[in-house]
C-alpha cells in the first residue's frame, strides 16, 4: 500500500482531533487575524461615538441563552463603548427567557467599567406585552416600568432624570434573535416616537433585516459573531468574538487543506494505476 493510499484511509478520529485542535487553540490564544469592518457595523459605532456625554442609550437584549455565542459578545462590546463614552445606559429585554442573562451582561460590564447602578445605568428587566410595552414606554416610561429589575422605584433613579418617554432616548439598539426584536422596535417604537434605532442579530436572520438597513429604518446592523468581532476591533478591545473568528478561520483553513490533500492523493493513485495499465 502506497503512502497516498494510507492517507486516504486515515482514521477519521485523527481528522476530528485535528479540527478540535484548530478550534481550541485560537480560542485559548487568540491571534487577532485581520478583520475588515463593514459599513453597517460602523453605522452603529459612529452614531454612539457621536453622542455627547450624558446622552441616553437604551440597549434591548432581545435574545435567550440559545443565541448567546453570537449576541452576548455584541452586548459586551456595545456596553463597553457606551460606558466609555459616559452615556446613561438603560438595559432591558423583551424576552422573559433571557432576563437573567441580560442582567448578567449589563452588571458584568458595568462593574468592569466602574459604573454604579441607578446613577450611571439601570436594568429594567422584562415586562409583559412586547408591542404594548413599547407603546407604553413611548407614553410614560415610569408607568411601563414603575421599578427596575431589583425593585428600586424608577422615579428615584438619577440615571433617568429627564427621561419621561422614549422620545427622550437618544439611541436604541435591539440585539435580536428573532421576534420580538428589531422589527418590533421599529414598528411600535421608532415609527411612533422618532428615536434613532440600530440593531444587532444572529447571522441567520441578518439577510432578512437588510431591507430595514437599506431603507434607513435602522442606521446600522451588527450581524452575528463576525459583526461582534468587527465592533471589538472598532473599540480597540478584542475579546471572545475576535477569538471566535480566529477559531473559525483556523478550522476553515484546516478543512480546505484536507480537501486539497485528499484530492491530490486521489489523483496520484489514479495516475499510478493508469501507468500500470499502460
Amino acid at each position: 500500500m502506497t503512502f497516498a493510499e494510507k492517507m486516504l484511509r486515515i482514521d477519521r478520529r485523527i481528522i476530528f482531533l485535528l479540527i478540535g485542535v484548530c478550534t481550541l487553540i485560537p480560542l485559548l490564544y487568540p491571534v487577532g487575524l485581520a478583520i475588515k469592518v463593514s459599513s453597517e457595523v460602523r453605522g452603529v459605532y459612529d452614531y454612539i461615538e457621536s453622542l455627547p456625554e450624558g446622552s441616553v442609550f437604551l440597549l434591548s437584549l432581545d435574545f435567550d441563552p440559545a443565541s448567546k455565542p453570537e449576541l452576548y459578545p455584541q452586548a459586551i462590546a456595545l456596553l463597553r463603548h457606551a460606558f466609555k463614552k459616559n452615556l446613561r445606559v438603560i438595559g432591558m429585554t423583551l424576552w422573559v427567557s433571557g432576563t437573567g442573562m441580560a442582567d448578567q451582561v449589563v452588571t458584568q460590564v458595568a462593574k468592569e467599567m466602574g459604573k454604579v447602578s441607578g446613577k450611571d445605568y439601570v436594568f429594567l428587566g422584562w415586562s409583559p406585552g412586547v408591542s404594548s410595552l413599547i407603546i407604553s414606554m413611548g407614553q410614560d416610561l415610569y408607568k411601563a416600568f414603575p421599578s427596575d429589575y431589583y425593585g428600586n422605584p424608577t422615579k428615584d433613579l438619577a440615571v433617568l432624570n429627564g427621561v419621561l418617554t422614549l422620545r427622550d432616548v437618544n439611541y436604541v439598539v435591539s440585539l435580536a434573535a428573532g421576534t420580538a426584536g428589531i422589527e418590533t422596535w421599529y414598528v411600535f417604537g421608532k415609527d411612533k416616537y422618532r428615536f434613532e434605532l440600530g440593531g444587532g442579530c444572529t447571522g441567520v436572520i441578518a439577510p432578512g433585516l437588510y431591507p430595514l438597513l437599506r431603507s434607513g429604518q435602522i442606521n446600522g446592523l451588527i450581524g452575528g459573531l463576525r459583526g461582534a468581532a468587527e465592533y471589538e476591533v472598532l473599540i480597540g478591545q478584542k475579546g471572545r468574538a475576535v477569538a471566535g473568528m480566529d477559531a473559525q478561520s483556523a478550522t476553515h483553513f484546516a478543512i480546505i487543506g484536507l480537501v486539497i490533500l485528499c484530492n491530490s492523493f486521489y489523483f496520484l493513485i489514479r495516475s499510478g494505476k493508469r501507468r500500470e495499465e499502460a
